[in-house]
C-alpha cells in the first residue's frame, strides 16, 4: 500500500503516549486506510509499530463452521471484486445450510426446506434466494447480466455475515452465557431462590 500522508505525531491531551498516523491508498480497492501506531526501537533503529487499521480488517466469526467461515472470509477479502464477493457469499451461505444438516436437492431447495422447517424466517430465505440469485450469474456468465454491482455484492456479503452470526455465533453466544452462569451458580453454593 503506497503511502498518501507521511506519518505525523499526535501528542495526546490525555497524557497518553503520542501517537504517530499515516494514510495509506490501498491498491486493491483505491480507498484511503488510516493506520495509527507508536514508535519503537528496534536493533537500536526508530521505528513504527501499527497498532490499528481505520477501517479495520473484518474477520469471520470463529463460532462460524471452518468452511461456512472460509467462504465468508473469502467474500470479505474480495468485495473489491463484486462476482467474487458474491459468489463467495453463495458458497459460504450454502455451506452454512449443509453444516445444519440441509444437503440434498439445489440450492433452492435446501432454503425452501430450512423455511419449511423454521430455521430460516420467511424474509431469510427471501434474501438467502436473492444472494442465491446473485451468486449464480457471474458463476453461470447469465447471458443478460453476467456481473453483479459492488451494492449487490455488498448485500450478499451482509447477508451471509448476518446469517452466520444468527444461525452460528449467537447460539454459540448462548451456550457459553449459559454455562457461565450455570458455573457461577455452583461455585456460590447452588441457586438458594
Amino acid at each position: 500500500m503506497p503511502i498518501e500522508w507521511q506519518p505525523k505525531r499526535t501528542d495526546r491531551t490525555d497524557g497518553a503516549e503520542p501517537e504517530i498516523w499515516a494514510g495509506y491508498r490501498c491498491t486493491t480497492c483505491g480507498s484511503i486506510i488510516v493506520a495509527r501506531g507508536h514508535n519503537v526501537v528496534i536493533n537500536h533503529e526508530h521505528k513504527i509499530a501499527i497498532d490499528e487499521f481505520y477501517p479495520p480488517s473484518k474477520a469471520a466469526a470463529i463460532d462460524i463452521p471452518p468452511i461456512a467461515r472460509r467462504f465468508l472470509q473469502q467474500a470479505y477479502d474480495t468485495l473489491h471484486a463484486p462476482d467474487a464477493a458474491a459468489v463467495m457469499a453463495g458458497s459460504s451461505v450454502d455451506a452454512m445450510l449443509k453444516e445444519l444438516g440441509y444437503v440434498d436437492g439445489s440450492v433452492y431447495a435446501r432454503i425452501e426446506k430450512a423455511v419449511q422447517n423454521n430455521v430460516l424466517t420467511k424474509g431469510m430465505g427471501q434474501w438467502a434466494h436473492e444472494v442465491r440469485l446473485g451468486s449464480n450469474r457471474p458463476r453461470h456468465a447469465d447471458a443478460d447480466r453476467p456481473h453483479v454491482s459492488s451494492t449487490e455484492a455488498r448485500q450478499s456479503v451482509e447477508f451471509a455475515e448476518a446469517l452466520g452470526q444468527f444461525l452460528f455465533v449467537l447460539t454459540a453466544r448462548i451456550e457459553r452465557g449459559i454455562k457461565d452462569a450455570t458455573d457461577a451458580n455452583v461455585s456460590e453454593g447452588g441457586n438458594k431462590g
